[in-house]
C-alpha cells in the first residue's frame, strides 16, 4: 500500500484514541469485570436470551419478533453507538495511511494485526460490524478486516473467562484453540484470495483518501459519514433482528434428549448457530440451558463455535466491504468449524 502522508489535524487521532478507551471502559471493560466474579460465584451469567428456561423458542410471530428484539436490544445498544462511533472516526479522524499501513498489506502481518487488536474489543459481531466497515473504507486488506471482525467475538478473553468458569475449562480450551484457527486461518485465507487488480485498485483509492483528508474539517465530515453509516446499516439491522427473532422456532427445535450427537444435529445446529444473532457471550447460557435440558455436547459444540462470530444481520451490515465470495467463503467456513467443534466435544467426552 501507498504509505504518502498528509496534512492532518494532530487532534483528530488522540479523540479517536479518547472515544475508544473510555468507550470500551464504560460499554466492555469494567461490567465483564465485575460480570466475571458473577461468574465464578455462581456458574452462571443469565438466561438464556434463545428461548429462557424453557425448551423451545417461542412460536413464530409478531410478539416473538419484538420480545427478541427488545431484549437484544437492551444487551447491545449501547456496543452499537460505539460501533458507529468508532466506524466512521476511523474513517474521519485517523490519517488514511495509517489503516492502510498496519492492516493494508496482503500478508499474514495484517491479519495478526486485525485479530490481537480485536481483542480489547470484545464486541459481539454486529456491532463490531460498523468498524469493519470503518476499516475496508480506510482499505485494510480483506484478511487484516476478517480477523478482526471474527476476533471480536470468537476470542474474546471475558466470554472465554465466562465459559471456563459456566461451561467448564474444557470448553473454554476448545475455543481458543479452534478460534485461534478460525480468525488467523480464515483472514490469512482471505488475502490469498485478493487478486493483483483488487491490490492495484486499493493502492488508487488510498490516494485518494489521502488527498480528501487534506481538504475539510476532520469533525464536520465525521459526523457525516457517522450519519450516512447510521441511515444505511440501522433500519436493514432492526428488520433482520425482528425477522430471526419471530424465527427462532424453526432454526432451533424443541430441546432435549433427541437432539443427539447424531451428525445431522450437529450440522444443523452449526447452520443456525451461523445464521442466527446473540449480544456478547450470548452462547454461554444458550449452551448452559440447552446441555440441562439433555442435548448433546456434540450440537453444543456446534455452537460454540458459530453462534458468535457471524450472523445474518453481520453479514448485511457488510455486504458493500467485501465481496460475495468472500462473505460466501467466511460462512461456510464457520459452519464447518462448528461441525469439527462438535465432533471434537464428541471424542474429547466433554
Amino acid at each position: 500500500m501507498n504509505s504518502t502522508r498528509q496534512t492532518q489535524p494532530t487532534y483528530g487521532w488522540p479523540v479517536f484514541l479518547l472515544i475508544a478507551v473510555v468507550g470500551l471502559f464504560y460499554v466492555k471493560w469494567f461490567p465483564y469485570y465485575n460480570r466475571a466474579f458473577t461468574a465464578a460465584s455462581t456458574h452462571s451469567i443469565g438466561k438464556s436470551i434463545l428461548m429462557g428456561t424453557a425448551a423451545s423458542p417461542p412460536e413464530p410471530s409478531l410478539s416473538a419478533a419484538l420480545d427478541y428484539a427488545w431484549a437484544y436490544g437492551k444487551a447491545i445498544w449501547q456496543a452499537m453507538v460505539l460501533g458507529l462511533l468508532l466506524g466512521s472516526a476511523v474513517q474521519a479522524l485517523l490519517p488514511a495511511h495509517w489503516v492502510a499501513r498496519l492492516l493494508g498489506k496482503t500478508g499474514f502481518g495484517s491479519v495478526a494485526a486485525g485479530g490481537l487488536l480485536a481483542i480489547p474489543g470484545m464486541m459481539c459481531t454486529c456491532c463490531a460490524a460498523p468498524v469493519v466497515v470503518g476499516l475496508r473504507a480506510r482499505q485494510a486488506s480483506p484478511g487484516g478486516a476478517i480477523a478482526f471482525w471474527l476476533g471480536n467475538s470468537v476470542l474474546n478473553p471475558a466470554t472465554l473467562v465466562f465459559m471456563g468458569f459456566v461451561l467448564g475449562w474444557n470448553w473454554t480450551a476448545l475455543r481458543l484453540v479452534l478460534g485461534v484457527l478460525m480468525v488467523f486461518g480464515l483472514g490469512y485465507l482471505m488475502n490469498r484470495l485478493v487478486t493483483t487488480r483488487e491490490s492495484e485498485a486499493a493502492d488508487t483509492q488510498l490516494a485518494q483518501l489521502i488527498a480528501e483528508q487534506q481538504t475539510g474539517h476532520a469533525f464536520a465530515r465525521w459526523l457525516q459519514i457517522l450519519g450516512r453509516m447510521a441511515v444505511r446499516l440501522i433500519p436493514e439491522y432492526i428488520v433482520l433482528i425482528l425477522l430471526l427473532g419471530a424465527a427462532r422456532a424453526w432454526l432451533f427445535p424443541h430441546v432435549g434428549p433427541e437432539i443427539g450427537n447424531h451428525i445431522g444435529w450437529i450440522v444443523a445446529l452449526a447452520v443456525a448457530g451461523m445464521l442466527f444473532v446473540i449480544p456478547t457471550a450470548g452462547e454461554v447460557p444458550i449452551i448452559q440451558a440447552m446441555l440441562s435440558l439433555g442435548m448433546g455436547v456434540g450440537p453444543a459444540g456446534a455452537l460454540l463455535m458459530t453462534l458468535p462470530p457471524i450472523s445474518v444481520p453481520s453479514l448485511a451490515m457488510l455486504t458493500r466491504s467485501f465481496r460475495p465470495r468472500v462473505l460466501s467463503v467466511v460462512a461456510v467456513s464457520v459452519v464447518a468449524f462448528g461441525v469439527v467443534a462438535g465432533l471434537l466435544a464428541i471424542a474429547l467426552g466433554f
